[in-house]
């Protein structure tokens, strides 16, 4: 039985101030391409505040059984021994990707410059996720996948050993897609050539490849952005240990949970500050949020800060389409904010949320009807009626096992005038297992079971 099937419903109780100053977990982007990077590398990469969430270490487990030493020390710090592009052994069992579609397509990019044939599957959401997407390119480079209808996991793929280096052009901004790619290429003799739009996709990829000693260029120009990689070119364990930063994305939460509860302020130190991750931080001071960042700096090829929130009053924005590949798991909980606002909030060009670990935009709409906001929805936009200040609450929301719509609204029920439950809090677990401590920590009450 998936662990979907086993719900644990939490409530979120209206708060009194949240305060205080909370480390939140390391970046899930960075970590799943950390863990990635120094199995391909020669020597061993330490890593330093890695997320130790369940699909990070699904990623773990995934190496591990080719061959990679992938170990946590007593200190904390994770020490990964590579065995070099085209080193992976073939694993004696099926790859569990769990509920990560970043470490299911990632990892068929390096699967594509191995020799030998992989089977991967996934829980019940991952597996209704489509492959295609990368399958495409892929197969270009060489790879063969026996798949199901729809392109869907399970699967099969067998690596060319060699890939051949393409030129692909993005159908759609995606930096799975775009990264699968490049790890294919890594294997390949010649240069890979990835092109993005005017909506360039985050670029994590293209900066730890560098700091690995990978040959990555990266033009802008003429309304796209053209990142080349030369293949078959050995990368090497950094001498000093590779700080991962802390999650945006998990950071979101707190952060927006102290704009909305009256005489709030949270301080969140060290956040990535990537700009195509830091979309959300845009919107929320268009808005008119009390929303600082201070020393800013440059850790392990990103930039980070600390980030600072007090309680505000907002307004509603148009949110742009250029805009979503920089905040496109943020726009949960960027809706809750908007439902707050004084005026309408329009999210336009987010037609890819409908196929993230759920249907998002429609999942977000029916948790906000569900307290009593009024939303419309098209195909590929959102609007949202503020209520000018706490909305009613005192719904259900179904998560349909994504992280991120169920932390959305327990941030939600932290301000509305009743509580908010969500009905199943373990996909939680995937990318901020401490998120219910973390939270309690700067005084919000968030509790196990139903009691709306």
């Amino acid at each position: 039985m998936s662990a979907s099937e086993h719900k644990a419903p939490l409530t979120a109780a209206p708060s009194g101030p949240l305060t205080g100053t909370i480390r939140v977990p390391g970046d899930k982007s960075i970590s799943h391409r950390a863990v990635m990077l120094g199995a391909l590398a020669v020597g061993t990469t330490r890593i330093e505040g890695l997320l130790e969430g369940e699909d990070v270490l699904r990623t773990a487990a995934a190496f591990r059984a080719m061959g990679a030493g992938v170990d946590r020390d007593a200190s904390g710090i994770w020490q990964v021994r590579g065995v070099g592009v085209g080193g992976l052994s073939e694993p004696v069992d099926v790859l569990d990707m769990g509920n990560s579609g970043t470490a299911a397509r990632l990892l068929l990019g390096v699967l594509t410059g191995a020799e030998f044939t992989a089977f991967l599957t996934g829980d019940g959401s991952l597996r209704k996720r489509p492959m295609g997407r990368v399958t495409e390119p892929l197969g270009q480079m060489g790879a063969v996948f026996t798949t199901r209808s729809g392109k869907r996991l399970p699967l099969a793929i067998t690596g060319r050993g060699e890939p051949l280096a393409i030129d692909y052009r993005l159908p759609v901004a995606s930096a799975q897609v775009k990264s699968a790619v490049l790890l294919a290429g890594l294997a390949a003799r010649g240069a890979t050539i990835v092109r993005e739009g005017r909506k360039p996709s985050r670029d994590h990829t293209e900066r730890m490849l560098r700091h690995f000693g990978g040959d990555v260029v990266v033009e802008d120009g003429d309304g796209e952005r053209v990142i080349h990689l030369r293949g078959q070119v050995e990368l090497a364990a950094p001498a000093d240990p590779l700080v991962v930063p802390a999650d945006p994305s998990s950071a979101a939460f707190p952060l927006v949970a102290a704009l909305l509860v009256e005489g709030s302020a949270v301080s969140c130190p060290g956040v990535g500050l990537n700009p195509t991750r830091a979309g959300l931080f845009d919107c929320l001071i268009e808005m008119g949020a009390a929303l600082s960042i201070e020393n800013r700096r440059e850790e392990g090829g990103e930039p980070v800060g600390d980030l600072s929130a007090r309680s505000s009053r907002l307004i509603g924005i148009t949110v742009p389409a250029e805009r979503a590949p920089s905040m496109i798991d943020e726009y949960p909980v960027l809706a809750v904010a908007a439902a707050y606002a004084k005026g309408t909030t329009r999210f336009e060009g987010v037609e890819e949320l409908r196929v993230k670990e759920s249907d998002r935009l429609a999942a977000v709409a029916a948790g906000l009807q569900a307290n009593g906001v009024t939303v419309r929805m098209g195909a590929d936009w959102l609007e949202i009626d503020g209520c000018d200040g706490p909305p009613p609450g005192g719904g259900v929301v179904e998560t349909h096992f994504d992280h991120r719509i169920a932390m959305g609204f327990l941030v939600m029920g932290l301000a509305a005038k009743k509580p908010v439950t969500v009905d199943d809090g373990t996909a939680i677990a995937t990318s901020f297992p401490v998120f219910r401590a973390l939270m309690a920590e700067i005084g919000a009450d968030i509790g196990e079971g139903k009691t709306v």
